[in-house]
């Protein structure tokens, strides 16, 4: 069987490994003029990390990953604890895979080397999608024609394919907006960090840390509401100052933090109506392309992953009806992805209580039950994407 990965980021990349490894002959189309991802962190949970680990990857996420020991979620002004979950060795140990942390770029280039390089075909921009009775026909800017028997929609936030396929979006101004940069290590190791996924949560906002790139640089995102920005793009530079007057009053290490941004990007939070439908006819799509979610449950990255895997199990199986492969893919997978879409918008309105009787409630909550605790994470932690029901 054919395959042409349209998107070469890390639900396509991923995708074309599992696929490639199922047997299937498989090609990876990337606008871009090189594989690599923009200089923000990401976060890998056991469930994504797993289908890496069998890909063979583990020497490679070793390298640049960092794996943090807790998950930290403290208030916004005088720092106290309100839940401190584990996702070191005890994760590991109850799911059988490591907890990542790592730079959206280290993790792209450590899939691309993966993939043959002569499978992996940059600057391609698709423009047009035609399908045959047996075949796709995909066109790209450069002239290249690429006509497969499967194609995949992995192109990301604003995909092409999505377009082709089912017309424009109606994205969702959420209201919020996020400062994003990436701190060197030398200023702020006074701070003393821990290793760890930290969330200040205050009113109306939150902000998320934690170190990435081997523990060279912090990751770190401010998410506030009642933003006025509105473009969605990760690349628009913001101000330091900016940010740093939103965080007015916050804790003097949130505030330390913001102040060392060499640079800061902002970019507004958008939301979508989840799709009728991922699949027509031969065509298909992954990851964000189908399934965004707002980033408050860290899974979207994973989630891509998961697609990749959950296809190629379907295909060994089904290989010789493929429309039918793909209607069992959606069904497989769109009920999970629309549960962590939910959950992702949920946490949004918990992260960004007000002070009052509502967040006293949530405090305790964290404190007694621990909603990040390993009993309560397992559905999401152990899920295996290749085990198809």
């Amino acid at each position: 069987m054919r395959i042409a990965i349209v998107g070469g980021g890390i639900g396509g990349l991923s995708a074309a490994l599992h696929l490639l490894q199922a047997g299937f002959d498989v090609h990876v189309y990337e606008q871009a003029p090189r594989i690599g991802e923009i200089g923000a962190g990401i976060q890998i949970s056991p469930n994504a990390s797993r289908l890496l680990v069998r890909l063979g990857l583990k020497a490679a996420m070793d390298e640049v990953g960092v794996r943090p020991q807790a998950v930290h979620q403290r208030r916004w002004d005088d720092g106290r604890t309100l839940q401190r979950a584990p996702v070191g060795a005890e994760v590991e140990q109850a799911f059988g895979a490591p907890y990542y942390h790592f730079h959206r770029g280290d993790l792209a280039e450590l899939l691309g080397a993966a993939v043959p390089a002569e499978r992996v075909h940059v600057g391609h921009k698709l423009v047009e999608l035609e399908q045959k009775a047996e075949r796709v026909v995909a066109r790209f800017e450069n002239g290249a024609v690429s006509e497969v028997d499967l194609l995949v929609g992995a192109d990301g936030i604003h995909s092409r394919v999505r377009h082709l396929l089912f017309g424009p979006e109606k994205p969702r101004f959420t209201g919020c907006v996020a400062w994003r940069g990436l701190v060197p290590a030398e200023r702020i190791r006074h701070l003393d960090i821990e290793v760890a996924s930290h969330n200040w949560m205050g009113p109306d906002g939150h902000v998320v840390h934690y170190w990435v790139a081997g523990g060279q640089f912090m990751n770190v995102v401010c998410i506030a509401e009642h933003g006025t920005w509105t473009n969605e793009s990760w690349t628009s530079r913001g101000e330091v100052a900016d940010a740093l007057a939103r965080y007015e009053g916050w804790h003097p290490s949130v505030r330390t933090l913001i102040a060392a941004f060499p640079a800061t990007f902002i970019w507004a939070l958008h939301d979508r109506l989840p799709l009728p439908r991922w699949s027509d006819g031969r065509v298909t799509l992954l990851g964000d392309a189908c399934h965004p979610m707002l980033p408050f449950m860290a899974q979207g990255a994973a989630q891509s992953i998961e697609d990749g895997a959950a296809l190629a199990s379907l295909l060994k199986t089904v290989p010789e009806d493929i429309p039918a492969a793909l209607s069992r893919y959606e069904a497989v997978r769109k009920p999970r992805a629309t549960r962590l879409q939910e959950a992702s918008a949920n946490n949004r309105k918990r992260f960004h209580l007000p002070d009052g009787p509502e967040q006293q409630a949530r405090d305790q909550a964290m404190a007694t039950s621990g909603d990040r605790s390993i009993a309560n994470i397992g559905w999401l932690y152990a899920h295996d994407a290749t085990v198809i029901a």
